[in-house]
């Protein structure tokens, strides 16, 4: 397998943040829906299994970008 372009890793980064920040997004509506308090909200996004998986990936890609550069 090649290695990606730089093009490619800015748009692999920039569609994972854009799915990272939706589902931030959601896991705060429902914590409002379930008027969760506001540290329970907090413990539930650092905990939450595919937003950790999401800030590894992202982190990774983004070291990946900086060494091509």
């Amino acid at each position: 397998m090649s290695e990606p372009s730089l093009q490619e890793l800015q748009e692999s980064i920039e569609e994972l943040e854009a799915y990272r920040d939706r589902l931030h997004k959601e896991v705060l509506t429902v914590a409002k829906k379930l008027r969760l308090p506001q540290n329970k909200v907090e413990a539930t996004i650092s905990e939450h299994t595919e937003l950790r998986r999401l800030k590894n990936i992202l982190s990774q890609l983004m070291t990946q970008q900086k060494e091509k550069l």
